[in-house]
């Protein structure tokens, strides 16, 4: 089959590889229809490579026909039509029962010490073969596909692989009050998404904050209060700005949507450079002792939520050795939640949505479409943010 596969920064190459196969009784394997284009796989592409192997097949938001199932699981049948969240989760450990399927005892990491395995996500999350592809061995097969009804175009459900219980989870784990207000730091698919899904629940005020004019207008266009970045000289004047727009006090929340990429990071960025130039196995020791992130986004959100607001992180940090403004966190009484989607969790939430009303507008969210053969112009152009790309699926 046709595979989109990691070769080396900012090196990636549609290639033919082996076909997947049913290995455990939990397995199925499905026929790709439609698969995204996460910022999160942006982070494979530039700053995560000590992780990665050439050859590695990217991709974790797929949906697809089942083809073939396993002796051990019930609920699906060739045929089916399903979408595949990102986690691998077994559906019966103490975490999955408990709602952390990223959290899951039976596919943790750890030798690695992470969490569940992902889907096309480096060795750090298990070299689990990805989802750009013509065809996707899903392990845990027997809990972990959402099935969903014929008819409606892939846009409609692909994003409960990832897009949707991502901006979800962000929105809940920000505890916005009734009537609240919050920020959003970054406009890009989660960030953009998050402002829907905060809008739908009620929240009075939603602010959006990004330096792209495309991102900020289709924000805007849906109700957001936007801030550019590169309208204000400093942090500081952003902040003031945004504080006088929320009663001198800041919003009561602030979402994270940017994560270990974020501009105004220029020492941080360096180092992720100067690591992207050493042998694989030294940059990855690197990482894991000295690693740092670019924090301008986070430092941002801790200056900007009011007093005993709380911030919500959905961007992918990795850096072990950051610095962190603990004493300012604590004066300000912040609370801080985090962590990767726990996709099934929300899934009961959302999917009511996906309606013919659409209200979340899942049905025109992608700006772009495109054949998995130009998942390497695809690459290219999300990192830089051309041609007004927010949202990129490929159909193999």
């Amino acid at each position: 089959m046709r595979a989109v596969t990691w070769q080396g920064k900012r090196d990636v190459r549609l290639e033919t590889v082996p076909d997947p196969r049913i290995e455990q009784p939990t397995d199925a394997v499905i026929r790709v229809t439609s698969t995204g284009l996460c910022g999160s796989d942006l982070h494979l592409y530039e700053v995560l490579t000590p992780y990665m192997t050439p050859g590695d097949v990217l991709g974790h938001e797929p949906m697809g026909i089942v083809e073939e199932v396993g002796a051990g699981v019930i609920a699906l049948k060739p045929g089916d039509r399903v979408v595949v969240p990102f986690q691998i989760a077994c559906g019966h450990c103490w975490m999955c029962a408990a709602g952390l399927t990223t959290q899951c005892e039976t596919t943790q990491v750890t030798e690695e010490g992470m969490g569940a395995a992902l889907f096309g996500y480096s060795r750090l999350y298990g070299s689990v073969p990805g989802g750009q592809a013509e065809y996707l061995r899903v392990p845990q097969a027997h809990y972990g596909p959402i099935k969903v009804p014929e008819g409606p175009p892939d846009d409609r459900f692909l994003y409960l692989s990832d897009v949707l219980p991502t901006a979800w989870q962000a929105v809940r784990y920000a505890d916005i009050p009734p009537g609240g207000s919050v920020a959003v730091l970054g406009l890009g698919p989660i960030g953009d998404m998050c402002c829907r899904i905060a809008l739908h629940q009620g929240a009075a005020q939603v602010i959006g904050v990004d330096l792209v004019a495309e991102r900020l207008q289709r924000a805007h266009a849906r109700g957001v209060e936007v801030f550019d970045l590169t309208d204000h000289d400093s942090r500081d004047e952003l902040v003031d700005a945004i504080r006088t727009r929320t009663k001198g006090r800041g919003p009561d929340a602030v979402i994270d949507a940017v994560g270990t990429e974020a501009h105004g990071s220029p020492i941080a960025r360096a180092q992720q450079q100067a690591a992207g130039l050493l042998p694989r196995a030294w940059a990855a020791k690197l990482h894991q002792k000295a690693g740092a992130d670019r924090l301008a986004a986070l430092y941002l959100a801790i200056d900007l939520v009011r007093r005993g607001g709380t911030i919500s992180l959905s961007g992918v940090y990795g850096g072990a050795a950051d610095p962190l403004p603990m004493m300012t966190l604590f004066d300000k009484q912040i609370q801080l939640r985090m962590g990767q989607a726990n996709v099934r969790r929300w899934v009961g939430d959302i999917l009511p949505l996906l309606t013919d009303e659409d209200p979340l507008g899942v049905d025109d969210f992608a700006t772009h479409r495109l054949p998995l053969a130009d998942a390497p112009h695809a690459y290219k152009m999300f990192q830089h943010k051309e041609d007004g790309v927010v949202k990129v699926i490929m159909h193999p």
